[in-house]
């Protein structure tokens, strides 16, 4: 995936797909969250030679590009785990235990909170609020999964799941909100 200075790290195909995206916007400079996005999806990161090629293609700063990346937190520089879990801390879910979800998860993975397994399979973070409080302490996936409440047994059985790899987003929040059991069929 590192590529030297004159070596594009952008496809010409990732390159279309992010240019698709200027006629849809107000600007150029409107196109940075799609475009992030978009090599985020192919890489699993966002190198700083991405950015760089990305401020080239939508005629702006690497300063702006980084900017959009750190405000949303959602766009790592270093490669992740093939499944990305947010343990939420905020108010409702750190008074329900999600303090200590978030470090029973690391324990069992043998992990701190930001990093990534030895097998690639799976990144634990904290978020500070996903919005799913009435799953307090709740865990979001990359790909859409809710879980929740958590207990220790819960976290467990989440890691298991969610080691088995990525699912379709489409089979993802929408079929899981509703249930006070942990959101995915399988925990």
């Amino acid at each position: 995936m590192a590529a030297d200075s004159t070596t594009p790290m952008l496809s010409e195909a990732i390159r279309d797909k992010i240019r698709a995206f200027i006629p849809r916007y107000p600007s150029k400079r409107a196109v940075t969250l799609p475009a992030l996005h978009i090599v985020h999806e192919y890489f699993r990161c966002v190198p700083y030679q991405a950015m760089t090629e990305i401020a080239e293609l939508l005629e702006i700063t690497p300063a702006e590009v980084h900017d959009t990346m750190s405000f949303y937190g959602f766009f790592p520089q270093a490669p992740i785990g093939d499944v990305r879990v947010w343990i939420c801390r905020s108010l409702s879910c750190m008074i329900t235990g999600g303090d200590e979800m978030l470090e029973h998860a690391c324990k069992k993975l043998g992990v701190r909170s930001g990093q990534t397994t030895p097998d690639g399979k799976l990144t634990v973070e904290f978020a500070e609020c996903l919005g799913i409080c009435d799953f307090a302490p709740a865990a979001l996936a990359d790909d859409g999964r809710i879980f929740g409440p958590l207990t220790p047994e819960k976290v467990d059985a989440m890691i298991e799941v969610l080691k088995k790899g990525p699912v379709d987003p489409s089979h993802g929040m929408n079929s899981q909100i509703g249930s006070q059991e942990p959101a995915s069929s399988e925990v």
